[in-house]
């Protein structure tokens, strides 16, 4: 009986022409498993194809709500941005679909995970470390680092491997950008965007939307509600999350709102320069934090931007089924107890406008913001105050000038 692999298959050229080289090269029988994260139209065609190719089995599983609730949302809370602008889009999903193919692994007794990320990327090391975190005793395939065995180097290459395998489908040779699409976002890698000093190519580029030159002349106000931390409504209607992200997404979409051009760091230690795209997480991520501002206190606030920022490093490298994410995330539920309100703000060309918030549970108050004395706050009690906190200042000053003084001497 031949030893099963479950093969992490999109449908792409790559995955396809891994199938007919696993039965090649170790023999074994290929199960198919698609993880559908909100990709849309990519997955029409996909169990014809995969049996066309080799595989024995193709597994679709829908993940779209499991990816929204448990690892979009803790993002969302965290407001987990790498390196100031890339909202996560495919960090997130990496340990989704890592599970996933562990559970199936399991259920088809299968003895190895075969991937096709290429040895320059992250998500080899996301892949990896969930499948090593999981299920440290599947052995993992990773083609694109096994260049002893895998000789293919370019898309004429696998066409050319697959005809040779009998399998012919309707894939071309043509360049074309290189992209990751879930229900969060789309990233778009490759072509023009691979030299820093070029212009993207918005009009050959974007799928989500528009630019915003070319959004429309109107704003359009739009009102959000949350609950601890999680959006349950736009513009009056209940929805779960995963609506809620694809509603934003179709009106961030119309605006030309989350188009961000970055040159990131990957883990790996190289600079990568890719353009995102992602309306409705954007969207989400400013409304969350509006209300945040509203609700939280000083130092937690504080405290929350390092913790948002460490959380954004564990899920860009991978390391989600850890304990020290459980941990940070556990930090950031606890602080989402009272971030609950709405939240309204206008869409135009790109931006995202105040438009006011709201909570029940907001720490501002106006008698003590205004510039008239309330009760609760006496002017001179600021004297003391600040003698109390610029002492150190004071002392050190004193201390300086006592020291210039005999050094002049």
């Amino acid at each position: 009986m031949k030893e099963k692999v479950v093969l992490a298959y999109s449908g792409g050229l790559d995955t396809t022409a891994i199938i007919p080289w696993l039965k090649e090269h170790f023999d074994y029988e290929v199960i198919c498993c698609c993880i559908d994260c909100g990709q849309g139209n990519e997955l029409e065609g996909l169990d014809e194809r995969a049996k066309l190719s080799g595989a024995s089995k193709l597994y679709i599983e829908d993940l779209v709500d499991d990816f929204c609730d448990n690892y979009i949302m803790p993002c969302v809370q965290a407001n987990a941005v790498y390196e100031n602008k890339y909202l996560l889009g495919t960090s997130m999903a990496r340990p989704a679909i890592a599970k996933k193919l562990v559970e199936i692994a399991r259920k088809e007794g299968a003895s190895a995970i075969c991937h096709g990320a290429t040895g320059k990327g992250n998500d080899q090391i996301r892949f990896e470390l969930g499948i090593k975190a999981l299920a440290p005793d599947i052995k993992i395939i990773a083609p694109w680092r096994m260049t002893d065995v895998w000789t293919m180097q370019s898309r004429e290459d696998e066409i050319e491997y697959c005809k040779q395998h009998g399998i012919n489908l309707p894939f071309s040779a043509d360049s074309s950008y290189s992209r990751d699409r879930n229900l969060w976002h789309i990233s778009h890698e490759g072509l023009e965007l691979e030299n820093p000093a070029n212009e993207p190519n918005y009009d050959h580029l974007l799928v989500l939307g528009v630019s915003p030159e070319k959004a429309p002349d109107e704003g359009e106000y739009v009102t959000m509600t949350f609950e601890k931390g999680i959006p349950v409504s736009v513009n009056g209607e209940k929805m779960k999350v995963s609506d809620i992200i694809k509603k934003l997404n179709a009106l961030g979409g119309k605006h030309g709102i989350g188009i961000v051009d970055i040159v990131e760091n990957r883990v790996v230690g190289m600079k990568s320069r890719g353009v995102y795209e992602t309306p409705g997480g954007t969207i989400l991520m400013e409304a969350h934090q509006q209300l945040e501002e509203l609700v939280l206190d000083r130092a937690t606030m504080d405290l929350k931007k390092d913790m948002g920022n460490k959380f954004a490093q564990i899920v860009y490298e991978g390391k989600w089924f850890t304990p020290l994410r459980e941990a940070v995330q556990a930090f950031v539920e606890s602080t989402q107890q009272y971030v609950t309100g709405e939240v309204k703000f206008k869409l135009y060309k790109g931006n995202i406008i105040k438009a006011g918030t709201t909570s029940p549970y907001s720490l501002y108050s106006e008698s003590l913001a205004s510039f008239t004395t309330g009760d609760l706050y006496d002017h001179h009690d600021a004297d003391g105050f600040i003698t109390l906190f610029g002492l150190p200042l004071k002392v050190r000053a004193m201390k300086m000038q006592e020291v210039e003084k005999n050094n002049n001497k």
